[in-house]
C-alpha cells in the first residue's frame, strides 16, 4: 500500500516555506532588515517625519510579520511532526513503554498523570537507566 499523496500545491508551499524560513532566519536577512530600518530613519528629516513616513514602516512591518507567522508556523509544524515520529520510533524500539508513542495526542489528564509519575521517580532518586522499568512496575502495580 502506498502512502497518501500530498497535493502538489501543499508540497510546493512546504518547499517554499522551508526555503523562506532558512533565508529569513539568516544573518544577512537580519542585517538587511537593520539596513532598511536605518534607511527609513535617515529619510525621516527628508519627509519631515510625516504621518505617511511613519505609515510606510508600520505597514511594511505589519505585512511582513503577518506573512512570516504562517511561514514559521508551517516549518515548526513540520519539524515537530518529524521529531515526534523519530521519538515514537525510538520508544517503539527500546524498553520504554509504547504508551509514550503518540503522547502529543494524550489528554491533559494523561499528561498530568505521567508528569506526576516521573516526579515521584525523581524524588525516589531512580537512575535514568532504571526509570523505564521502574515506571513500568509502578504502573502495573497500581492496576493489580
Amino acid at each position: 500500500m502506498h502512502p497518501p499523496r500530498t497535493p502538489k500545491a501543499a508540497d510546493r508551499f512546504r518547499t517554499f516555506a522551508a526555503r523562506a524560513s532558512e533565508r529569513v532566519g539568516s544573518p544577512w536577512a537580519f542585517f538587511a532588515s537593520v539596513g532598511l530600518m536605518v534607511l527609513w530613519l535617515v529619510t525621516g528629516p527628508i519627509f519631515h517625519f510625516s504621518n505617511a513616513w511613519q505609515l510606510v514602516i508600520n505597514t511594511g512591518t505589519t505585512v511582513v510579520t503577518f506573512l512570516m507567522v504562517f511561514l514559521i508556523q508551517a516549518t515548526q509544524n513540520r519539524d515537530a511532526r518529524a521529531i515526534h515520529l523519530k521519538l515514537d520510533e525510538l520508544i517503539r524500539s527500546s524498553k520504554a513503554r509504547n504508551v509514550f508513542a503518540d503522547l502529543e495526542n494524550a489528554t491533559e489528564e494523561e499528561l498530568i498523570a505521567f508528569q506526576q509519575e516521573f516526579r515521584k521517580l525523581r524524588e525516589r532518586g531512580v537512575g535514568s537507566g532504571d526509570a523505564a522499568e521502574t515506571a513500568h512496575r509502578l504502573a502495573h502495580k497500581g492496576s493489580h
